[in-house]
């Protein structure tokens, strides 16, 4: 057993691709990071390590000081380590190889399958974490072949933020944007006034992906057919928008940080970004509607967020200790003031409805996640990868001009089937 698990590590490590870097999540910079690695645990009593991906936070901050109050609620300390998330994914799948996992783990959610295919992580059956009032589609990211290998956190996801001002100026009632045909008329009214259209983060990375995926699912195209008229249409949206000046040129290299600062100038109508920015954008006013689908209504939108997994032990005895911080983290009312605090919508319908009801704009947000899909969902796992690597190449190749719509998706299907068949 210990063998195979190190012989996937491995395997995994070196397959390891850059896709794998970003939930999409807001970007923070690290401070106070806590280092160190696994310790030993005990079924009772003694410590217990956590990692997770959110160097932002110290000891000081309210999630260090919840992750500690479960720990003294299951009857043990808490080694606390943060990561950034490339930097934790490499980290869990050494960690697995040198069979030195720690007791928790709190990763990307595409990560979720690249430790499962190594063999570092439980399933929720061995370490009886309950699943059953997790909404399906967030679950979706940690199943794979029928097994489910951790719980969310919460969930974050995209939608188009607008400026009301702008709109209120160009005569758009936002509510009549329903379809592709809807939004490329109303930026056709914005350009009129002399203002801006929509930006959105076109970047050859998984930002791009993320961003185009929306759009792409939204024409009804698979990610297992990349070069779908479906999907030829979706690329064919964003440059045309590119071509007409609607979009600006710089989301070829635009992050979601940097699409939304174009955003907070306040000279866009419209601008796709995440749950992540709802603080900043109230500032300055601006609201939210869904992306819509290329016929009408919501296109269904990638989730973002992290899962708690409870990796491989020589010790078993530990599992029910482990799940026992877990579900203190991960569900009651805790759940709702940890997503609270990072801008994530709960997972459950409970914790949804108590968000709302303490805050009634997260609605919208709450919408959006009720139609979001999990990236590596249709059982992709460790498929998604390569798959969204080709999908950003093509994108980048139709934005610049490289390529059409339909020759940059006919030679990422091409590349991604060969990545896959490897």
């Amino acid at each position: 057993m210990t063998v195979q698990v190190n012989l996937r590590a491995r395997a995994a490590l070196l397959a390891l691709t850059a896709a794998t870097a970003l939930a999409a999540c807001s970007s923070s910079s690290s401070t106070n990071a806590s280092a160190g690695g696994a310790s030993a645990s005990s079924a009772s009593g003694g410590t217990y390590t956590l990692w997770d991906p959110y160097p932002q936070y110290n000891a000081s901050s309210a999630w260090w000081k919840a992750v500690a109050a479960c720990g003294t609620q299951a009857g043990v300390t808490i080694k606390h380590t943060a990561y950034d998330t490339t930097a934790l994914t490499t980290q869990a799948l050494l960690a697995g190889q040198q069979g030195k996992s720690p007791d928790i783990l709190l990763v990307d959610n595409p990560v979720v399958s690249t430790l499962a295919s190594a063999g570092i992580l439980t399933t929720t059956a061995q370490n009886g974490l309950s699943t059953g009032s997790i909404a399906q589609n967030i679950l979706g990211a940690g199943v794979i072949d029928g097994k489910t290998y951790g719980v969310p956190i919460g969930a974050n996801t995209l939608a188009l933020y607008y400026n009301p001002t702008i709109l209120k100026a160009a005569g758009v009632n936002p509510a009549s944007i329903t379809s592709w045909a809807t939004l490329t008329a109303a930026l056709a009214k914005v350009k009129a006034i002399g203002k801006k259209g929509i930006t959105f983060s076109g970047i050859n990375t998984e930002e791009g992906s993320f961003q185009f995926l929306p759009w792409f699912w939204g024409a009804g195209a698979n990610l297992t057919n990349l070069n779908s008229p479906q999907a030829v249409a979706a690329l064919t949206l964003w440059t045309t928008w590119l071509k007409d000046g609607y979009a600006p040129n710089s989301v070829i290299q635009d992050t979601q940080t940097t699409s939304w600062q174009e955003f907070q100038t306040g000279d866009y109508a419209f601008g796709e970004n995440g749950t992540w920015q709802k603080a900043s954008a109230a500032t300055m006013g601006a609201k939210v509607i869904p992306i819509p689908a290329e016929n009408g209504g919501a296109a269904p939108v990638p989730t973002g967020g992290e899962f708690f997994t409870i990796p491989v032990q020589k010790d078993t005895s530990t599992y029910a200790t482990s799940a026992k911080i877990v579900s203190c983290l991960s569900s009651g009312s805790s759940i709702v003031g940890t997503d609270n605090t990072l801008n994530y919508i709960a997972p459950t319908k409970a914790g949804q409805q108590a968000q709302v009801a303490t805050d009634a704009s997260l609605q919208s947000w709450v919408n959006a996640v009720g139609v979001a899909k999990a990236r590596t969902g249709d059982n992709l796992g460790t498929k998604y990868p390569v798959i969204s690597q080709q999908l950003w190449t093509a994108v980048q190749k139709a934005e610049s001009g490289a390529a059409t719509p339909a020759a940059a998706l006919a030679a990422a299907q091409s590349a991604a089937q060969a990545g896959i068949n490897k």
